[in-house]
């Protein structure tokens, strides 16, 4: 875990440890499930839990704000970004139940008590939300489609989509006709790994 303690410097002891323990059950899920590819699986502190918390380096959750995790698959980035903002509240959705189970009980397992999952598509949500966070689910066009109404009104210049892609995302964002701005992960993370990877803000307001 140094390399989040790195990037991250001003964790508690408790974070730290509940980003070890993270670490732990997430690997033991995955030999069941393959919630991340195999061979990504040493890297699992780097490309999975470092990327997600990328959202962290472009905004700060307000504490007692809600936030929507959608395609969470396996937690990400729901789970290593409710270790970081203790005081947020997180809900983390997938349309495969038995990923939902393995976030359900590494939740619990890890007393994250400001993490609720739930096996459902984000177009069947009814709950609106201050923040939607997600990794690559879709193209942004009908990515946004399922989530635009998804919302409290808001008149926080803050509040909106977090979404971690990767690539030249010129013509994906030109075709959503969404007013989108992109935050390069280089800009925060030295690893080669980040070097095309980006978090696309789209704000509520369009």
């Amino acid at each position: 875990m140094d390399i989040i303690n790195r990037y991250f410097p001003h964790l508690t002891d408790h974070q730290r440890q509940l980003f070890q323990q993270l670490d732990t059950e997430f690997r033991s899920w995955n030999e069941r499930l393959n919630l991340v590819a195999r061979t990504d699986v040493n890297n699992l502190a780097e490309r999975h839990f470092l990327h997600s918390l990328g959202i962290a380096k472009v905004v700060e959750f307000s504490a007692g704000a809600s936030v929507l995790d959608v395609g969470t698959g396996g937690g990400l980035p729901g789970l290593p970004l409710a270790i970081l903002f203790p005081e947020v509240k997180f809900h983390l959705v997938d349309s495969i139940g038995k990923k939902i189970h393995a976030v359900q009980e590494m939740a619990r397992d890890l007393g994250l008590t400001n993490v609720t999952a739930e096996q459902i598509r984000a177009e069947q949500l009814r709950t609106k939300y201050d923040y939607i966070v997600s990794r690559a689910v879709a193209r942004l066009a009908t990515f946004h489609t399922w989530i635009a109404f998804r919302y409290k009104p808001s008149g926080n210049a803050t509040n909106g989509l977090y979404y971690l892609k990767g690539g030249d995302l010129t013509e994906e964002i030109e075709e959503s006709g969404l007013k989108a701005k992109i935050h390069d992960l280089k800009d925060f993370y030295e690893e080669e790994f980040f070097e095309t990877k980006k978090v696309v803000f789209v704000p509520v307001t369009q």
